[in-house]
């Protein structure tokens, strides 16, 4: 397999990839950032798998179900045919909780002939750390572990057990299931039990879509991507992941492979803010609960990220029994980023803030709290803004004054003066139009670079960075602005290749980037789109949806000569700035569609 061709499925706890032979090759329960139970996406060997075995008659075919995240994997030699659904189980309760087990579900559907196939189950709990045992039981499969803590995970099926666990040939002529969970159930699941989970998840699903508006060109990308982030929340808490893995790597064979099971208050923030303008208000609500739990003090810093239940110490550790994906090692658990001081974060959550009081100002809780946050905010900018820091791209190296953190203090002056506007708060605003200008002023000053006619990574360098195209999104610069549209022209001379785009080119900790960081592409035709090169734009959004994978799933990087996807996966980062990019290339709402009907 040579690209990450995965699905995901999720239910805002966990969730588990499946190949696109049907193979569950990464999960972890019972939540997104626990130890893994099927690892083989990083390790071929050991990392342990639940797959389908066919003969080579078969074809394989995979596709969502529209509008849900139940993931059909088809089997078909013609005569013989049959389904595995996958989904982890979510719908709405009476007492106005989620059923969201920690357990996935394969829905096995018969379709016609006789299909013969050997499934291979083979569970590696813990990491594949240590030996895991597994035994049939009277109404399950238990499989077992205690190397470094004692852990268990069981199997519940209608198929004969022994079959399963031993890998022998079984013909299909009915539907079965299977149900993996990391608890033991205390009523044992039959067909129609799980067939009636399947149903009401369906219409979860349904019913969020039906909330989801709908645009006349893309629209297909824009769902699937509005249902990636959601499967990237975590309910519990209101968290938002990166992504759903760990050490994926940027390129194959190097050593830039992280832990992104995290929230981090950038990527979060930004999902949150392009969620909201979807219309789902419930999981910006989560997430403003977890930012005001994570900052009851007035006067304590943000971390740039958390753990999912907000845990502020991310330790990095190395697995190194683990070969990693494609021999990519280290394989890394743990986050050494979360030291790290980054200016940006303030401007990116004040800006979602805002974002949220102009979406549902008639429905906002903690009106005082967000006040309390935006006070704080443009306190901790006003005496941090002139200090250095590690940027956006977290480099490991010594501190600068990156041109995108300065915009980003700027954008959480600018968004706290409307924030202060908005609730009818007015004794703070001279001071704070005062702080706001001077920071205009020292990036105006500063960040532009004569030589290259562009604004630069950072004050004093002549490299370029595609995070300065968002100068314009925030508000900082318009987009007719001859510096910015300058910018734009030699951010495209500079970094784009073959119409992707480095993030940077100039060397940093681990030497020189070799692949092209997804999100870049997309600010990058926004800014074409902006300074009025609509088609040209048009043209470069398409070449790029045609890279993602094959249920149109994008991951962090992109290898610009296989363009194969690379880096950690599903990538929220990737997926949010598609919507962006998509919305702005479409601009043709529900309505619209109506009226076009009508005309």
């Amino acid at each position: 397999m040579d690209n990450l061709d995965y699905g995901i499925i999720g239910n805002c706890r966990s969730a588990a990839l499946i190949s696109k032979t049907g193979s569950v090759d990464w999960c972890c329960l019972p939540q997104f950032d626990s130890a893994s139970v099927f690892g083989k996406l990083l390790d071929e060997n050991i990392g342990g798998s639940f797959g389908f075995i066919v003969d080579d008659s078969y074809t394989i075919k995979q596709y969502y179900i529209e509008n849900t995240v139940i993931l059909v994997t088809h089997f078909s030699n013609g005569l013989d045919a049959f389904e595995v659904r996958d989904f982890m189980p979510r719908y709405y309760k009476e007492n106005g909780t989620y059923h969201a087990p920690p357990e996935f579900i394969r829905y096995i559907k018969y379709i016609s002939g006789k299909p013969t196939v050997k499934v291979q189950y083979d569970p590696k709990l813990e990491y594949a750390k240590g030996e895991t045992n597994t035994y049939i039981k009277n109404d399950f499969v238990v499989s077992l572990t205690n190397k470094e803590s004692f852990d268990t995970l069981f199997l519940y099926t209608d198929l004969n057990k022994k079959s399963i666990v031993d890998g022998d040939e079984i013909t299909l002529t009915s539907d079965h299931f299977f149900l993996v969970g990391y608890n033991e159930k205390l009523f044992v699941p039959t067909l129609e039990k799980v067939f009636l989970e399947y149903e009401r998840t369906k219409v979860y699903w349904l019913n969020w879509m039906e909330r989801t508006p709908t645009y006349k060109r893309y629209n297909d990308y824009i769902a699937r991507s509005a249902m990636t982030l959601k499967l990237l929340s975590y309910d519990k808490t209101g968290a938002i992941l990166a992504a759903a893995t760990t050490s994926l790597p940027e390129t194959i064979g190097e050593v830039r492979n992280w832990d992104y099971r995290f929230c981090w208050i950038r990527d979060a923030s930004m999902v949150i803010k392009v969620i909201s303008q979807l219309g789902h208000q419930n999981i910006a609500r989560r997430y403003l609960n977890f930012i005001i739990n994570l900052i009851p003090d007035k006067d304590e810093k943000l971390q740039i990220m958390y753990g999912i239940n907000g845990e502020k110490k991310l330790t990095e550790e190395f697995l190194e029994h683990l070969s990693g994906y494609r021999n990519s090692s280290p394989v890394r658990i743990g986050n050494a980023a979360y030291k790290q001081k980054q200016n940006d974060i303030y401007g990116i959550l004040m800006d979602m803030i805002h974002q949220l009081l102009l979406n549902f100002s008639n429905d906002i809780e903690n009106g005082e709290e967000l006040w309390n946050i935006t006070k704080g905010i443009v306190w901790v900018v006003n005496k941090h803004w002139q200090e250095p820091d590690k940027g956006i791209w977290e480099f490991r190296s010594e501190d600068q004054h990156f041109t995108f953190s300065k915009v980003l203090c700027w954008t959480a002056v600018d968004k706290a003066i409307k924030v202060a506007k908005m609730l009818g708060k007015k004794s703070k605003l001279a001071r704070w139009q005062l702080l706001e200008e001077a920071i205009r002023e020292d990036i105006m000053e500063h960040a532009w670079n004569d030589k290259a006619q562009a604004f630069t990574q950072a004050y004093g360098s002549e490299d370029l960075d595609a995070s300065v195209l968002l100068m314009e999104s925030y508000g900082f610069i318009e987009a007719k602005h001859p510096r910015y549209v300058s910018t734009v022209k030699a951010i495209e001379r500079e970094l784009s290749n073959d119409g992707l785009l480095y993030r940077y080119k100039n060397q940093d900790d681990f030497g020189l980037p070799s692949s092209s960081f997804t999100i870049c592409t997309f600010w990058f035709i926004n800014s074409l789109y902006k300074i009025g090169e609509e088609e040209k734009a048009i043209q470069q959004f398409e070449k790029l949806l045609s890279y993602s994978n094959h249920l149109g799933l994008f991951s962090e990087d992109i290898d610009f000569k296989s363009k194969r996807l690379l880096g950690n996966f599903p990538q929220a980062y990737s997926h949010l700035a598609l919507i962006e990019t998509a919305i702005n290339l479409s601009k043709v709402t529900k309505e619209e569609k109506v009226k076009d009907t009508l005309a």
